[in-house]
């Protein structure tokens, strides 16, 4: 049996967020825009082993919660070129994801490595469709280690017997995880305090309410914010030791790539989602000023300071790496949250493995790129 994990009810603000963004949100899309357009049969559903189709029939319809990509099509006219009906959901992270799936509100979501294995466990059969990672995992770090105001962490050296925000179903467990074995720990030697993260607001007012002693956060304005707010209080922000939690996928419900329409249109989204990951690197400044302060109305300062702590992404060609990695998250996840362990590779559709790759070299080479 694994060991105890501390449910503790969060203070007034956290517990109205969670309910709000992981509820409240997904339900209310629930009413606004179920997929609809080209029906799954099961009559000539199409094998998970056949080819993929590569011409969109009519009417076909795919609701994919994907905002950056939804703003570089829109923003470049790209969208005018899309073969099919994009309905764009405001759906984002793991548990607005699961639930959406779990709805069948949703054809295509976002996220990390972890929810697509929680989703596994909770029986929503899924697939990865393309992965994207950044070229330096280590100097870039999807997450690191916020500490609370005078909570005498000086280091990672110093967590045994602190208290530590963990969102099993989300990436922000596994980098709690990791760290805890890179200094020799296990969950025995901490209190785990199960709270989910669908916003950085959650886990500042769990550190400043005394809530938990340390949780995981984005290094983005949030974390930034943060330290020049209660640095003084001895508030830090520590880099985890040298892992991978990089690893972002697009990735579906099963039963969609078994919709021979939608599989046609989910290969032509892989393609134009490569060409937006590149668009997104190679024109770093106007992309800043687009998403991060248009969009998002950071400062200046603080979305040059997001864009530069993402440092730059590839799309592998091979997938053999990322299912190993996968695999190793699922052997951890699995022991922590007593569920069973299964192939990692059973996760990744390896018919799109080379849809993104190619289209990403092909952007790459001018005048490609401005052509298209």
């Amino acid at each position: 049996m694994g060991p105890a994990v501390a449910t503790t009810r969060p203070m007034r603000p956290v517990t109205f967020l969670v309910a709000a963004l992981i509820v409240a949100a997904p339900a209310a899309y629930m009413v606004a825009a179920a997929p609809h357009g080209h029906a799954l049969v099961d009559r000539g559903a199409l094998p998970l082993t056949a080819p993929l189709p590569t011409t969109v029939p009519p009417g076909v319809t795919l609701v994919i919660g994907d905002a950056m990509t939804e703003r570089v099509l829109k923003h470049t006219g790209w969208i005018k070129d899309v073969p099919f009906t994009i309905k764009w959901a405001q759906i984002a992270g793991g548990p607005g994801v699961t639930e959406a799936f779990h709805a069948k509100v949703l054809d295509v979501g976002l996220g990390v490595h972890i929810p697509p294995i929680h989703a596994v466990w909770v029986g929503i059969p899924v697939r990865i469709i393309a992965v994207v990672m950044r070229a330096d995992p280590v100097g870039h770090p999807l997450y690191e280690l916020a500490t609370a105001p005078r909570s005498g962490i000086n280091s990672l050296a110093d967590l045994r017997g602190k208290r530590i925000a963990f969102s099993p179903g989300q990436v922000q467990g596994e980098v709690v995880l990791r760290t805890l074995q890179s200094q020799g720990l296990s969950t025995k030697d901490v209190t785990l305090v199960e709270l989910p993260s669908t916003s950085a607001d959650i886990y500042i007012n769990a550190l400043i309410g005394g809530l938990v002693d340390v949780a995981p956060m984005a290094p983005g304005a949030a974390a930034k914010h943060y330290v020049a707010n209660y640095g003084d209080e001895g508030a830090r922000v520590l880099r985890h030791a040298p892992f991978r939690d990089d690893v972002t996928t697009l990735y579906v419900r099963q039963e969609t790539l078994e919709d021979p329409g939608k599989a046609a249109a989910l290969r032509e989204y892989v393609k134009i989602w490569a060409r937006a990951q590149l668009w997104m690197q190679a024109h770093k400044e106007e992309w800043t000023q687009t998403y991060y302060v248009k969009d998002q109305h950071l400062s200046n300062t603080d979305a040059h300071y997001v864009a530069d702590a993402a440092g730059d992404r590839v799309i592998p060609r091979d997938w053999n790496e990322v299912i190993r990695l996968q695999q190793s998250a699922i052997d951890l996840m699995a022991g922590q949250m007593g569920q069973k362990r299964f192939d990692a590779a059973t996760l990744f559709d390896r018919r799109f493995e080379a849809v993104g790759a190619d289209a990403w070299a092909q952007a790459a080479r001018p005048p490609t790129l401005a052509a298209q």
